[in-house]
């Protein structure tokens, strides 16, 4: 009996093995179709963006906590364990219970099929890919579980079974069973079947290691020509230009600079993988409460005259002392010349954008039609074309505003509307439909965990209040009286200020506070706050060592 279980035990591991291929082959087979027929058609991207639309909110905040930008990589990191799990199973089910495997599999594909057709801007074709994989992924497996079903049962009922509770009979007691004989040239029918299970799991295997791999890395070559394509592109002059004023930049280590380099912007949003937009072929929709509706092409927006625009951006994802902001110098065109085409109607107070990945948020109209403010249509980003990851060919940057309701990335609609008709994106997720950026300030030096020597050392970051701007910085030292720091000279009220203190530091752990006033006179709210439904709140307090 101890045998036969042995024996069973490592017949299960071979139907895991056999699930686990099956699920290759439908991803393979799916990855290979997709890129005939259906590039948008991958079930391991739909599904990993469906996940990612029905996450609840405290996972979602603790996603971005603790991987930041690399959240999306964590998601497919698990999403492959899950797949590698859920595929074993199928393997066990079908040997053990069969059809239950195929079923399982059947119910994959269709949820599959499901995620990618109800997914923002599906093509007609998009269906056919999973279909494809789920069809050969059940032939496989349906093939490796019988044969290993023929195998184990040759296998386990010729081998001799020995009761250890039993005497042994004497040899002259029982008449000896001879083996037997099979045609000189041929195998037993458990040595026909191992054989046939293997070679097949193994072509079966590396075909589609192979094959899945190779299509998706042809697909994935789309964007390698969409980004030769950015750089390729000759972007227009701008008609006016930022100027940096003198003093706009603190030369202290570890202070964050000015601008933030293009590679190091945050990058939070919904799309697993960064949408390839040729702007050839992109058009912009303004439509909804309009008096006619407008579409213009990457031309047609570029020519109506860009300028250049100083804008710090914060996403709602950060927390008191987070990086999850940024300043840059946009290129664009503002966005209430745009909308201007169209003719917004009476009652409108919403803009509700929409990403090419399904993406939408909402923007309150008048935030995108103020003269006196700098919503932009952005093309481009520090000095050069708009980065792929952060929007290309077209995004919105507009001050002010939290990125979730007005930064949408790889722009393909603006629909006017209103906030009762309308809602976008994460405000069911438990998001506000209006999210005005909180004014803060963050310590950026010296950092938390970080010894520093004795004596005079600067304590400094940036604050930041867009649309208002910074009037000061306070520091606290243990508690102590408030030091008003040194200011950078701001370029414009919709950017951050460096600040800085210089500091006596002594020996020991010290705790310094920071925070902000705003030039209407508002004290940066003390109160901790979590990040929804509109953002935290909170003075940052930062213990530092001292050696």
């Amino acid at each position: 009996m101890a045998n036969e279980r042995t024996g069973r035990r490592k017949f299960w591991f071979w139907a895991a093995v056999s699930g686990v291929v099956s699920a290759g082959v439908f991803l393979a087979a799916a990855e290979l179709v997709a890129l005939l027929v259906a590039p948008d058609g991958s079930p391991i991207l739909a599904v990993g963006s469906f996940v990612i639309d029905i996450v609840p909110q405290p996972f979602k905040e603790f996603a971005i906590a603790t991987f930041g930008e690399y959240d999306k990589v964590a998601l497919l990191v698990g999403l492959a364990l899950a797949v590698l799990v859920a595929s074993a199973v199928a393997g066990l089910l079908q040997y053990l219970r069969r059809p239950l495997g195929v079923v399982a599999l059947v119910i994959a594909g269709g949820v599959s099929v499901a995620a990618i057709v109800t997914r923002a801007g599906a093509s007609p074709f998009a269906a056919i890919p999973p279909i494809a994989g789920t069809i050969a992924g059940c032939l496989i497996l349906w093939f490796l579980a019988t044969r290993l079903r023929r195998w184990s049962s040759a296998s386990i009922h010729s081998a001799p079974q020995v009761s250890a509770d039993t005497e042994p009979v004497a040899a002259t007691a029982q008449p000896v069973e001879r083996p037997t004989v099979h045609p000189k040239g041929t195998a037993a029918p458990a040595t026909v079947d191992r054989r046939m299970f293997f070679r097949v799991t193994a072509i079966a295997g590396a075909s589609a290691l192979i094959i899945g791999v190779g299509a998706r890395a042809v697909i994935n070559a789309t964007a390698g020509s969409i980004s030769a394509v950015r750089k390729a592109l000759n972007l227009p002059a701008p008609r006016t230009v930022v100027t940096i004023p003198a003093g706009a930049e603190l030369d202290i280590p570890g202070i964050s600079p000015l601008f933030t380099p293009n590679a190091d912007f945050y990058r939070v949003d919904t799309a697993l993988t960064v949408p390839s937009v040729d702007p050839g072929t992109w058009r912009l929709v303004i439509d909804g409460m309009v008096d006619q509706r407008v579409e213009l092409t990457f031309d047609d927006l570029v020519g109506m005259g860009v300028n250049e625009y100083a804008i710090t951006l914060t996403c709602v994802s950060n927390e008191v002392g987070g990086d999850l902001l940024g300043n840059a110098v946009w290129l664009g065109v503002p966005i209430r010349e745009v909308l201007k085409l169209a003719g917004p109607k009476s009652g409108a107070d919403m803009v509700l954008s929409r990403s090419i990945d399904g993406f939408t948020a909402s923007t309150p109209l008048e935030s995108l039609t103020d003269d006196g403010l700098d919503a932009i249509l952005a093309v481009g980003m520090n000095g050069e074309t708009l980065p792929l990851e952060h929007g290309f060919p077209v995004r919105m940057v507009v001050p002010g505003l939290y990125g979730y309701v007005s930064a949408t990335k790889w722009l393909s609609e603006l629909k006017v509307t209103t906030f009762d008709a309308d809602e976008a994106y994460w405000t069911p997720r438990g998001y506000s439909a209006k999210a005005p950026v909180k004014f803060s300030s963050r310590l950026d030096t010296p950092r938390t965990g970080e010894a520093i020597p004795a004596g005079r050392t600067p304590v400094a970051g940036v604050a930041w209040a867009q649309t208002v701007g910074i009037d000061r910085v306070e520091v606290s030292i243990d508690d102590g009286d408030w030091q008003a720091a040194t200011l950078s000279s701001p370029i414009n009220e919709d950017t951050w200020v460096q600040w800085f203190v210089d500091w006596d530091a002594t020996v020991g752990t010290h705790y310094v506070a920071v925070r902000a006033v705003n030039k209407n006179g508002d004290v940066q709210i003390e109160e901790r706050a979590p990040i929804a439904p509109d953002g935290s709140t909170g003075w940052q307090r930062t213990l530092i060592r001292v050696t």
